[in-house]
């Protein structure tokens, strides 16, 4: 007799780690992807008859409210979907008995420490996008018996915009770009997210994670490494946060200590400029 494959639902399925996760279902692992067309997450009977009726074994929860300067302008929104939508899968998980796993942010971190946070770090989050992330963690931790949080930073891959296809974009229409220098982090591949993701929730390793590629860099050495990997003869200056402004703070600092992964004996994400290496070779492809 066949055993029943591992059911995963994912939300946000048109997004940019949603669409690389739903390409990665296996004869094992059996995806569903519900895009917001399909799964309002703010609606709590409908996130309880959508998994009633998928009975998913796990959930990766990646819809989320990310127009991180918009939030400032619009905080009831942001809290709406992003807290109050995690609350909402919290308790309809929980009545299925899913685990059920959050994709949170380094923004609830306030980005003025010197070493890497790690898991256990107090939370100082400065924006409102940061701040209705941090209300989804903390409503997920007290509303749910089989979760895990994980944070993650600076994702770019192959669906939706991102950091990495603005920076060929602009390449291609100038000579000279002026990047940020002034803020630290890792950058994350969606391709390597979304395997570890996969991995982690088939475990009952449950609790609080940092997953991005390791190392970190400047938004100015990203940019850089971006051009210099993709053999693209570009002048890149470095400019200060200040002297581009806007309306959501950042945190400088937000380089995330992977703790938890080593303690649960999960193999790590590579390097990040491996990883974007591996990015570009897939663009190109």
């Amino acid at each position: 007799m066949n055993e029943r494959a591992f059911t995963l639902l994912v939300t946000g399925a048109n997004g940019q780690l949603g669409q690389e996760l739903v390409r990665m279902g296996t004869e094992k692992i059996r995806i569903v992807g519900y895009g917001r067309d399909r799964l309002d997450i703010t609606n709590l009977d409908q996130c309880r008859e959508v998994i009633a009726d998928i009975r998913p074994d796990a959930i990766i929860h990646a819809a989320a409210y990310t127009a991180v300067d918009k939030a400032e302008s619009e905080p009831d929104e942001a809290y709406r979907i992003n807290a109050l939508g995690t609350r909402n899968l919290a308790i309809a998980a929980r009545e299925q008995a899913a685990k059920l796993c959050y994709i949170s942010t380094d923004y609830v971190f306030d980005g003025i420490g010197a070493a890497p946070y790690n898991e256990y770090d107090n939370t100082n989050p400065q924006s409102v996008y940061g701040k209705s992330k941090r209300a989804g963690e903390i409503l997920l931790q007290s509303l749910a018996d089989r979760y895990f949080i994980v944070r993650t930073s600076w994702v770019y891959g192959k669906y939706g915009n991102n950091f990495v296809k603005t920076m060929l974009k602009l390449a291609s229409e100038r000579d000279s770009v002026t990047v940020v220098a002034d803020q630290i982090g890792s950058p994350t591949y969606t391709y390597d997210l979304a395997q570890f993701l996969i991995e982690l929730v088939q475990t009952e390793r449950y609790g609080v994670y940092h997953a991005s590629n390791t190392g970190s860099c400047s938004w100015y050495e990203f940019a850089k490494a971006i051009f210099e990997e993709s053999g693209i003869p570009i002048r890149t200056e470095p400019c200060t946060t200040e002297q581009f402004p806007r309306p959501a703070p950042r945190p400088a600092y937000s380089v995330m200590d992977h703790s938890a992964i080593r303690q649960n004996g999960f193999k790590d994400l590579r390097p990040w400029r491996e990883a974007l290496r591996a990015f570009l070779k897939e663009l190109k492809a």
